[in-house]
């Protein structure tokens, strides 16, 4: 792979789960529903919420998106998780445009009937999120199924977080101390920051958390897995991330929402990182 793709041998690649998301939505039954279509066609009662099942957390983590469903509905929610495609991130950091818009197209073509229902989107993946409302204006401008979309679309974070401040939540936490370091996605903090996850993640009472003042994990996507970048991207992680992930005890939960930089975590120091729907589902008062 060095060789002939410039993929480092230093990094061990992720590997697929043994049951992706879509399988394990199979042996669960009807429920959630699996299509954007069936549950768009619905009253849109506020009681609903659609899960974008974006590739890393559908066939690499799916241990995430399924704590997702399962927090949601601890609160009392349907669960529609639409089928889509990818949402174009990764064609366009290469430059693949017309492929990128291609992408976009497709999800906003897949997505829109949720929309229109008023049904919130949700992403687990702040990179994903970060495309409908940023890059999707560029690739679709003027798209008004597009802007919908977008409109409707945010991060995991995020939701929980506005959920709560309405007062319609409907979880029981367990209230056990838990010392949380959260390293903030770069999309997400510059799209929206890190106070919805400080505030999501701190719903449990026993919950301490406390932010890595950290920029990017330096993975960024693919540019940490390239042999002509592997050095660059650990060294932009030892700036502050890695030597305050080393610091933490043992007991400490690291928290990160984005894929790569929980395997840059993973990779540099041998800790797991969680991702915050991880940590809340975990959280449940059992």
């Amino acid at each position: 792979l060095e060789r002939r793709l410039g993929i480092t041998r230093e990094r061990p690649l992720p590997a697929p789960a043994r049951e992706p998301l879509t399988a394990w939505l199979r042996r669960r039954g009807g429920s959630p529903p699996s299509t954007a279509r069936g549950g768009a066609e619905r009253r849109a009662d506020g009681r609903r919420v659609a899960l974008l099942p974006d590739t890393f957390n559908a066939y690499f983590t799916p241990a995430v998106a399924i704590a997702a469903v399962e927090l949601f509905e601890a609160a009392g929610l349907a669960v529609v998780v639409p089928r889509v495609g990818c949402c174009g991130r990764p064609l366009l950091s290469h430059g693949r445009v017309a492929a990128a818009r291609a992408a976009a197209r497709a999800m906003v073509d897949a997505l829109s009937p949720l929309a229109a229902a008023g049904v919130p989107i949700v992403g687990l993946e702040p990179s994903c999120v970060s495309m409908f409302g940023d890059e999707y204006a560029y690739l679709l401008p003027g798209d008004p199924a597009a802007r919908a979309v977008a409109d409707a679309a945010s991060t995991f974070d995020a939701f929980v977080a506005t959920r709560a401040g309405t007062g319609d939540v409907g979880w029981a936490f367990d209230g056990r101390p838990r010392r949380l370091l959260l390293h903030g996605h770069c999309h997400q903090q510059a799209r929206e920051g890190t106070a919805a996850a400080h505030a999501a993640l701190a719903l449990p009472a026993g919950h301490r958390v406390e932010a890595v003042d950290a920029g990017c994990c330096g993975m960024a996507g693919a540019f940490g897995y390239e042999a002509e970048h592997h050095a660059v991207s650990l060294a932009m992680a030892e700036q502050r991330l890695l030597p305050a992930v080393r610091a933490a005890a043992p007991d400490d939960v690291i928290v990160a929402a984005g894929f790569s930089c929980r395997q840059q975590i993973a990779h540099a120091t041998g800790r797991r990182a969680w991702h915050p729907a991880e940590v809340l589902r975990a959280a449940l008062d059992a």
